[in-house]
This record gives structure tokens, sequence and C-alpha cells, in this order.
């Protein structure tokens, strides 16, 4: 089984809707990262984010739905 991250920011309108999406879709556990404070994370996710990463680096970009929600669930 695979655990997930959401990398988000602060104040961020599209991190609200994509934990609202998770939260209506009963989404599996998950951490949280804020990518604020940190360099290299602010490189790799800045203008991504939210993204919704699996534990094997399998990554999901917002926009993101119900059903690729499903589906990165279901390989997992």
């Amino acid at each position: 089984m695979y655990a997930f991250t959401l990398y988000q920011r602060d104040d961020c309108h599209l991190c609200d809707q994509a934990l609202d999406l998770l939260a209506s879709v009963r989404f599996p556990d998950f951490s949280s990262v804020w990518i604020d404070d940190d360099d290299a994370l602010e490189a790799r996710y800045g203008a991504r984010v939210p993204v919704l990463q699996r534990s094997d680096g399998v990554e999901l970009d917002w926009p993101f739905d119900a059903a690729a929600l499903a589906l990165i669930c279901a390989a997992a």
C-alpha cells in the first residue's frame, strides 16, 4: 500500500479546492507538505501546486478530479 503526500502552499485557493475534493471522495490519509519556506520544493512545485504524490513517485498535478483520484488509489 502506498502513502500519499499533498504538496501545497499557504493561502492557496487551488490547494483549498484540492483539499475539499480529497475530503469529498474520502481519500485515504495523506501528509501535507507546505512548500513556501523550502527553496528546493518551491523550485520543483512552485507553479504546479497542489500536487498529490504517491510514495512510488507518481504525481498528480492540479487540476485533478474524483476519477483521477480513484485511478491513483486503485493502482495502490
